[in-house]
């Protein structure tokens, strides 16, 4: 009887225990969320909707203010070269040469045919003097009448033709002066000049290539002035003018500025409809053929939310934020961003006015978890 006293006694506190775990285990669920982290030491920030300029973002390409195409203006092979892309140069520094030997021997023939030419004149003149010393001894005869009229006037044509002789070789001396001149420099067209100080930003010959006239060999670049070409969309003809104010940004060497419009192609591009607005761009890292952004304030105004560029992180390939929920759970919220200006950032989709966002200790954030102490919320500025 004992023993089945005690199995009745023992079954039911069993029974009981396991109840009582039972409903324990079930209010300390409710109570307090298993694995839920607690976040601390965030700032929240309430999204607000306001009114933002409306802006025309374009973009363009970096262009060299001054360059110039140093071309072949013979045709020859390419015998020295003493210049690569990136070398510095100087106005009239030697950067090449060009082997043209039918140029330099024209040259030198036009050369020797002006020694010839000099020679020439020399004995003109020479035989000039001549014919004066003669006519002047048989004038004087002539006048004392010991000579014939016939004799004197030979002594006269000699002399005339004398004359006309050294006439003759000055303007031969001449021609070939001029055409030396025209030979030398089309020899000298062998030597390769900088015609520009700059930088050599292309260099297409190579060492042996045969090139012809006309053909381009190296581009050099004014590094000192650069501007931006930006396609407009012809819509904007009126807006945009000369002096007009345009919020720039190069990506390559993550430069912002505020800039002017210096020029206005009033041509539109028939292809794409627009037109070219210059900017002029200065700083270390800027090149030609760099991307670039111009951001233009327009008149009118359109409803928009701001927030700050800390309060944006990515995720792969994904922008979000994180957003805390009227019940204190913060959550990554997906957004699709828009145009940035100084620290804040334009957000185009996720996110409506009243929204909280974290906009510092991001780090510190964790989807799913919740705020240990409410925190205090900054006011939009």
């Amino acid at each position: 009887m004992m023993s089945g006293w005690y199995r009745h006694i023992t079954g039911s506190t069993a029974v009981a225990l396991t109840l009582f775990a039972l409903g324990c285990s079930s209010e300390t669920k409710h109570a307090q969320p298993v694995g839920v982290p607690a976040v601390s030491g965030v700032t929240l920030q309430a999204v607000k909707v306001v009114d933002l300029h409306e802006e025309l973002e374009v973009v363009g390409t970096v262009k060299a203010r001054t360059s110039a195409v140093v071309s072949a203006r013979v045709a020859g092979t390419v015998s020295v070269l003493h210049v690569h892309e990136g070398d510095r140069v100087k106005k009239g520094q030697v950067l090449g040469k060009i082997d043209s030997q039918e140029n330099i021997a024209q040259a030198s023939g036009a050369a020797a045919a002006v020694d010839e030419a000099r020679r020439g004149l020399d004995e003109a003149i020479a035989r000039r003097k001549l014919a004066d010393a003669t006519y002047g001894r048989y004038k004087r005869l002539y006048d004392e009448q010991a000579l014939t009229r016939q004799e004197f006037e030979t002594r006269q044509t000699e002399r005339d033709l004398a004359h006309q002789a050294v006439a003759r070789a000055e303007a031969r001396l001449k021609q070939v002066q001029e055409a030396s001149r025209a030979a030398g420099t089309i020899a000298d067209y062998t030597r390769l000049v900088a015609p520009v100080n700059g930088i050599v930003t292309a260099k297409p010959a190579a060492l042996g290539a045969t090139v012809f006239p006309g053909q381009q060999l190296m581009t050099i670049e004014d590094e000192g002035s650069y501007m931006l070409e930006l396609a407009v969309p012809e819509s904007y003809t009126k807006t945009i003018r000369t002096g007009s104010r345009i919020q720039v940004a190069i990506d390559a060497v993550g430069k912002q500025f505020q800039g002017r419009v210096s020029d206005v192609v009033p041509a539109s591009d028939p292809g794409s409809h627009t037109f070219v607005a210059k900017i002029p761009v200065n700083g270390a890292g800027i090149r030609t053929g760099q991307f670039g952004r111009g951001r233009i304030v327009l008149a009118g105004t359109v409803k928009g939310v701001r927030v700050p560029k800390a309060a944006v992180f990515e995720r792969g390939a994904l922008t979000a934020v994180w957003a805390v929920g009227s019940d204190n759970i913060i959550r990554m919220r997906i957004v699709k961003i828009g145009k940035s200006s100084g620290d804040a950032i334009e957000v185009l989709s996720g996110l409506a006015d009243g929204d909280r966002i974290v906009t510092e200790g991001l780090e510190k954030a964790v989807d799913g978890g919740r705020l240990a102490t409410e925190p205090e919320v900054q006011k939009k500025p």
